[in-house]
């Protein structure tokens, strides 16, 4: 099996990629992605739900605790 991100540690679990899914996404390239729309102003649901969501479409499996660290981690980096 070839590994196409070596070199970049992701720690959640991308498990197999899902069926459909265009472009493959990291954990770290949704939450850019999230990021961005917050500071668009097109996310106002909250984070934790919005990633659960976007790491479900992308085939990527996390526990809830590593998604709301993560929540955590974007809201904060957005605010300041």
């Amino acid at each position: 099996m070839t590994d196409s991100g070596a070199g970049m540690s992701d720690p959640i679990d991308s498990g197999e990629a899902a069926a459909g899914t265009a472009p493959f996404e990291t954990t770290e390239s949704i939450a850019e992605e999230v990021r961005d729309e917050i500071r668009l102003g097109h996310v106002q649901d909250d984070v934790s739900h919005v990633l659960e969501e976007r790491f479900e479409e992308a085939g990527i499996r996390a526990r809830p605790e590593e998604v709301d660290d993560l929540a955590e981690e974007i809201e904060k980096d957005v605010s300041s």
